[in-house]
């Protein structure tokens, strides 16, 4: 096993019509690790998953978009585990979490799913709980029966103009987790949150559409009104 690599996996499901929900906040994360490490591409397939890898930050670090699906992240994640040789505690689990608010970041050491199934995936694989993950906050679906649509929806718009800061903090975290361990990182970053958008700026949700409207949130029937058409809500078993 190496003892200095490190592997880092963020959860999320391939394709472009996936690409900014919220249950693919993690790949967007490490979209802007990759920015700052200077990797050009979207990596090099293998392992059923994209990948970078190299020696960055004073580390050798490997990033990894599994490409089987949220349901099945636990594949992926098990064969770059074997392909790296890398110890548990160097692998990071980036994920979504709609438990936290929106901009907050959490790193823990272990513990259970949570209801999250590319959790799920990836303890059924490995046959343990114990691995580092870093839990990235989605904000809370508002109510019982929606946490599918939410994590599937799209960001909304006061949540797209801040993604660049939350995605930029969730880099600078995995980097220092990498470099300092987890102890030290969660220390650093577990209270690291967005600060609320000041009254009257374009991310103000008061000066933003309401649910239904054009380019709002998800409307009582379950459709999203943008500019150029309708869209329904994602396959939910996704």
């Amino acid at each position: 096993m190496s003892a200095s690599k490190h592997l880092v996996v963020g959860l999320g499901n391939p394709g472009e019509k996936y690409r900014y929900t919220r249950h693919n906040v993690a790949w967007l994360a490490l979209d802007t690790l990759a920015d700052r490490a200077g990797w050009k591409g979207g990596g090099k397939e293998r392992d059923a998953a994209k990948v970078h890898a190299g020696h960055v930050f004073g580390i050798d670090l490997v990033v990894a978009k599994p490409l089987t699906f949220m349901n099945e992240s636990g594949t992926a994640v098990k064969k770059l585990l074997a392909s790296e040789r890398v110890t548990l505690d160097r692998l990071l689990v980036v994920v979504d979490d709609f438990s936290i608010p929106f901009g907050a970041l959490r790193f823990r050491e272990g513990g259970s799913a949570g209801g999250h199934n590319g959790l799920t995936s990836i303890i059924e694989e490995l046959g343990t709980d114990r691995f580092p993950r870093l839990r990235v906050g989605i904000g809370d679906p508002g109510g019982p029966g929606t946490a599918q649509r939410h994590v599937l929806g799209e960001f909304d718009a006061a949540e797209k103009l801040r993604l660049p800061e939350l995605c930029a903090l969730a880099s600078e975290a995995i980097e220092s987790w990498a470099q300092v361990g987890l102890n030290k990182a969660a220390t650093a970053h577990n209270r690291n949150e967005l600060p609320a958008p000041a009254p009257g700026s374009a991310a103000d949700p008061a000066n933003l559409p309401k649910a239904g409207e054009v380019d709002g949130p998800v409307g009582s029937d379950g459709i999203r009104r943008t500019q150029h058409g309708w869209r329904k809500p994602l396959d939910p078993d996704r």
